[in-house]
């Protein structure tokens, strides 16, 4: 399935994804955007075309593999 991320060293809290899709991404403590909801729906994919400076990605989630 896939899932929204936002890059936080990316990020520089413009708002677009917030004021876009605000079921899916919310303000962290830092004035900058961060996944509420990872479910990728239209909105979610609006607001990562429309961010400024790319900081959201959509993409598969992987698990990571444990060492045995």
């Amino acid at each position: 399935m896939e899932k929204v991320r936002v890059d936080d060293t990316r990020c520089i809290g413009y708002g677009a994804c917030v004021g876009i899709a605000p079921e899916t991404y919310d303000f962290n403590e830092d004035g900058l955007s961060e996944v509420i909801n990872p479910v990728l729906t239209e909105e979610a994919k609006a607001a990562c075309e429309a961010c400024p400076v790319e900081a959201i990605s959509i993409g598969e989630e992987v698990e990571e593999e444990k060492e045995a």
